[in-house]
């Protein structure tokens, strides 16, 4: 895989990335395109159906998730960066394969057929089989003293017919070390942000934001980083802690070390501003 001059992947933003953190799809994007990996992004794509639409009906859920797989051409990997986004996918295919009725029914209704063996994979899946020593080969920033939190959030403790899939634990630090960072591994990286209760009710996710925070400054991380736009959301606008860390999105941080230079529009829409992090590590300017 690492020997090709440029990789073909078809891409699924979902809702987050193309509105709220559009910071990290920008960021995703442009570590794509100096890797050498061509992200193609489906057309006409819809939500992937989230909690909410889980919530109030599962057949309408799975009915969003399938219609993005119709759209996905055979013959390259469906790439998502949001974890959730990852999980609705992969949960309408094992679904649709069990479901053959279901299957043909949603067919018709899209009037194509639904590709139950496209590979749905994470950004940082790609990266890994990449090879992290063409990572290291690509990067212009090195990211010593840089020491993080990587938070995964919740997602990866899928449920048991997901239990089979690969994610991607374990992947952000071992990336981000691979490009001098410090992984800091003592605070709650799999401590659940909230979610969707930061919507109707931030008073719980308030004392769960704080308590991951805290932990991350008794840890003495100088940041957190994320593998979930919401997570990011949440520890950005509901902390209410004295001590305040930046909250970076997975791909800033790589774009950053792999020589991106538009940071400055991405991180004019964190609500905690990262950059005397990074120009105290003369990362930035």
């Amino acid at each position: 895989m690492s020997q090709s001059p440029q990789m073909d992947f078809s891409y699924f933003p979902g809702c987050s990335l193309a509105t709220t953190a559009a910071e990290s799809n920008q960021s995703m994007i442009q570590s794509a395109r100096i890797l050498g990996l061509n992200l193609i992004e489906l057309e006409d794509w819809n939500c992937c159906g989230s909690s909410s639409a889980s919530t109030l009906c599962k057949n309408l859920a799975l009915a969003m998730a399938a219609r993005n797989l119709s759209l996905a051409p055979a013959g390259r990997p469906l790439v998502a960066m949001c974890p959730r986004c990852l999980h609705y996918l992969r949960g309408a295919q094992h679904c649709l394969r069990d479901d053959g009725e279901t299957r043909r029914n949603l067919e018709e209704q899209f009037g194509r057929p639904i590709n139950l063996d496209v590979e749905i994979i994470h950004f940082m899946e790609i990266l890994v089989r990449c090879g992290l020593d063409r990572l290291g080969e690509k990067a212009r920033r090195s990211l010593k003293g840089l020491k993080f939190v990587p938070y995964y959030g919740c997602t990866l403790f899928r449920p048991p017919r997901l239990a089979r899939q690969k994610y991607f634990q374990g992947e952000m630090e071992n990336i981000l070390t691979a490009l001098g960072a410090e992984p800091v591994t003592t605070a709650l990286s799999h401590r659940c942000c909230g979610s969707f209760l930061s919507a109707t009710d931030p008073e719980v996710v308030t004392p769960l934001v704080n308590e991951i925070i805290d932990s991350a400054v008794a840890s003495r991380a100088n940041c957190l980083v994320t593998a979930c736009a919401m997570c990011q959301l949440n520890l950005e606008i509901r902390g209410t802690t004295k001590t305040r860390l930046p909250i970076f999105h997975f791909s800033e941080i790589l774009a950053l070390a792999l020589g991106a230079e538009d940071y400055e529009t991405w991180f004019v829409r964190h609500l905690v501003d990262p950059r005397p992090v990074l120009q105290n590590l003369a990362l930035v300017a």
